[in-house]
């Protein structure tokens, strides 16, 4: 393991009564935790769009004109270890098991979810299985007469399918930790190398592995050839890949699912980390372009910058963002800063479609996890939910972050798009102490106004050395109007409506 509507429109819009441009909605996380995910509605005294007045300390301008990714959801991975633990609770306390996906899954405009809809799912074991397994472990198998999906574990498909009922807008991707061992020089799933005399057989094994999870009645989104192929490490499984290596499974895989009704599927390369965003992916693309939709990406090393190399080398490429996970026992304020600047906003904002954590689920201790697995070595890795002996659950800190940018771009009508990222620009001489991305949503009909939202990070809480959260007051620029907001210490979601 270890981001163009016509001028003309722009114009008609300055004559528009202001009355189609007011803050009504409004959902906060504080740095205190005195509002988790709150909802506020302003009525009857919205922010309203006013003829412009002197910029605020911090001045966020939209611009709608200039439009980028579609965001496709945010999200986390649904490990053997967090469908185990989830399975666990549903046993346990069926009630708090369904709350607990309806908090995490419900997309429902308005609903007091995250509306997570982006689940990332091993294929095969990881370093959160409770055993290292394939879908073939038997040796020489070329023909993979032996491939059974049903070596995952039962609870895996049943989370899933749980999981679909809440959320009709849930997308799939699949992605080994590493190929059956027999394929790789080290003859285990724990490191080594991907030998090369397999390229085909590889290719086969990944095809079985979508037509299984579509005998389970799951089609995926997207497939990755392998997560992290810089890494080799023989405590959990994990395979080194090259980039021309990956290239050749994904050329050839890429022909078999044209050939066998997956044509629609997604193939998602690199999945590794912001550091080498300029070699390993690049190298990928300018082998196998035309296998590949786009790249994904970590955060174990580098910044979120980085995506940047790649964006501007394969602009036509898509730009996931895959994976980070948060440890126990480290600074709740801190790491909402660190996971909005870099991944909800910063990473969004370097062309990334999604942002997904690590595990989903687990306890209050980091488990289950592989026995031996040595990928949470400092402390403890710390899921999005977690869950308890007890049947009890609580939501931390991932939870909190990844919802706040949900909201903003989830779809505002039944079956609608994803909202869409838009230009947004800061100034002011408290500009540096914001983050902002914002999103342009449409609507079912075309007659509907648009949603347009903004995701703001205000980090101010040390002014000259001495501990002090300071809420700024900010004007919003947007079509020739403006208007005032004071946004508190925290992360804050807004949106309003326009044509």
């Amino acid at each position: 393991m270890l981001r163009v509507y016509s001028v003309a429109l722009g114009l008609a819009l300055v004559v528009t009564p202001t009355v189609c441009q007011q803050i009504f909605d409004v959902w906060t996380t504080t740095w205190d935790r005195s509002q988790l995910l709150t909802y506020k509605n302003l009525s009857p005294n919205p922010v309203n769009f006013v003829s412009p007045g002197p910029a605020g300390q911090a001045d966020i301008t939209v611009n709608d004109g200039t439009v980028f990714q579609n965001m496709v959801g945010f999200g986390a991975s649904l490990t053997d270890a967090s469908a185990q633990i989830l399975s666990n609770l549903k046993s346990k306390n069926s009630g708090n098991y369904w709350s607990l996906l309806d908090t995490l899954f419900d997309p429902t405009d308005g609903a007091n979810a995250a509306g997570l809809s982006y689940l990332r799912v091993p294929l095969g074991a990881s370093d959160f299985s409770a055993s290292v397994y394939s879908f073939d472990d038997v040796v020489g198998d070329t023909t993979l007469k032996s491939f059974n999906i049903n070596n995952a574990p039962a609870y895996l498909f049943s989370v899933i399918e749980d999981i679909q009922s809440i959320n009709p807008y849930l997308k799939i991707h699949v992605l080994p930790w590493s190929p059956p061992g027999w394929m790789k020089d080290s003859g285990t799933m724990n490191g080594g190398n991907f030998n090369s005399a397999y390229v085909n057989t590889y290719a086969n094994y990944l095809l079985k592995c979508l037509q299984g999870f579509q005998s389970k009645g799951i089609t995926a989104y997207a497939i990755g050839i392998q997560n992290e192929p810089e890494n080799s490490d023989p405590t959990y499984p994990s395979c080194a890949m090259t980039a021309a290596q990956e290239a050749q499974v994904g050329t050839a895989l890429r022909k078999l699912m044209d050939a066998n009704g997956f044509a629609g599927v997604r193939v998602i390369g690199y999945e590794h980390n912001w550091v080498d965003a300029a070699g390993n992916p690049v190298q990928l693309m300018q082998d196998a372009q035309k296998a590949f939709a786009g790249v994904a990406f970590h955060c174990y090393s580098g910044d979120p910058t980085q995506q940047d190399a790649f964006h501007n080398a394969f602009p036509s490429k898509e730009i996931y963002f895959t994976e980070c996970t948060g440890s126990y026992n480290s600074d709740w304020w801190g790491d909402i800063q660190w996971y909005m600047a870099n991944l909800f906003i910063g990473s969004v904002n370097h062309a990334s479609m999604n942002v997904l954590m690590w595990n989903l689920a687990l306890d209050g201790n980091g488990k289950p996890q592989l026995p031996g697995a040595n990928s949470c070595p400092n402390a403890p890795c710390r899921p999005v939910a977690t869950v308890n002996s007890d049947g009890s659950y609580s939501l931390n800190q991932e939870f909190y972050a990844m919802a706040q940018a949900s909201k903003a771009v989830l779809p505002r009508d039944r079956n609608g798009p994803f909202g869409q990222r838009m230009g947004v620009s800061l100034s002011g001489n408290l500009s540096g102490s914001i983050f902002a991305t914002g999103f342009v949503t449409g609507r079912v009909s075309a007659s509907d106004y648009r949603r347009y939202s903004l995701v703001v990070l205000n980090w101010d809480d040390n002014q000259g050395g001495t501990w002090n959260p300071t809420p700024i007051k900010a004007t919003i620029e947007f079509r020739g109007m403006q208007a005032t907001y004071t946004f508190t210490v925290g992360v804050t979601t807004l949106w309003w409506y326009a044509p």
